[in-house]
């Protein structure tokens, strides 16, 4: 009825869909496995296994900015609950992040630059960075690296070492800027609030940086990167307390500084 009413298209047999499911199953049966077992049999024999998280650490559903956030565990305890493995099974996590912040939807987001204007930081990073969410194609809200927010990131999730993406897309920026806490009803804050209002009502504390003219993009090797471009990944790291790992420069696989091998420890 509501799609016929609604969106004006036909409807559903019911009889059509449950074969069709039927049938579906049918070819998904000889795939269907325990994970749980599958999983443990790999590490039984010495075979390194990769968990990808999804999402981002401040749309965890317990941990996040609540209610802005997503309906299960985005965080490395996800792991846990969700395939089923042990804590000392886990030997190396590694941290992803921008150069720079992005949030897609609603939410707090101290560090937000102004809406979209042209030679704007924000139109910028938005279009250079081409910021559209992947499931949705919402333009992503942008703003400077939140080193606070980051650093309770890293604690929630444990993590060994960042790897630090789009490190391109600042190419051209004359200056950088970088929060590394926040004013909060008058008081001072290192690391993001747990309470989502109390995050809205926090002012960044910037630290500025010079930017590069020089491209960055597709480079491999730490010491091809510019001066200042190495300054501002090296206070990222002392700012959050985890060393980066690598860092990306382009969209492909080989667009990639390794600086310390995530799996080789």
């Amino acid at each position: 009825v509501v799609l016929q009413h609604l969106y004006g298209d036909k409807a559903l047999n019911v009889d059509e869909l449950h074969a069709w499911a039927l049938k579906a199953g049918e070819k998904l049966r000889p795939m269907i496995r325990d994970t749980r077992v599958l999983v443990q049999e790999a590490l039984a024999a010495g075979k390194s296994i990769l968990f990808e998280g999804a999402q981002g650490t401040l749309l965890d559903v317990e941990h996040g900015t609540y209610p802005f956030v997503t309906s299960s565990n985005t965080i490395t305890g996800g792991i846990f609950t969700g395939c089923g493995v042990g804590p000392k099974s886990i030997k190396h996590i590694i941290g992803i992040t921008k150069a720079y912040t992005t949030r897609v939807g609603s939410g707090p987001f101290p560090t937000e630059l102004p809406m979209d204007v042209p030679g704007s930081v924000r139109h910028h990073l938005s279009t250079v960075g081409q910021e559209r969410g992947t499931v949705t194609g919402r333009a992503r809200r942008c703003g400077w690296l939140d080193a606070a927010a980051l650093r309770r990131a890293m604690l929630i999730n444990g993590v060994n070492g960042l790897c630090m993406t789009k490190l391109d897309v600042l190419d051209g920026l004359s200056e950088i800027l970088m929060c590394v806490g926040y004013e909060l009803r008058g008081h001072r804050v290192d690391i993001l609030p747990l309470d989502a209002d109390d995050i809205a009502a926090c002012q960044p504390v910037y630290e500025r940086f010079p930017g590069w003219s020089g491209s960055t993009a597709g480079l491999t090797r730490w010491e091809q990167l510019p001066s200042a471009a190495r300054a501002y990944l090296e206070r990222v790291q002392e700012a959050v307390g985890v060393p980066i790992d690598m860092v990306s420069t382009g969209p492909d696989r080989e667009h990639t500084i390794v600086i310390r091998h995530p799996f080789k420890h």
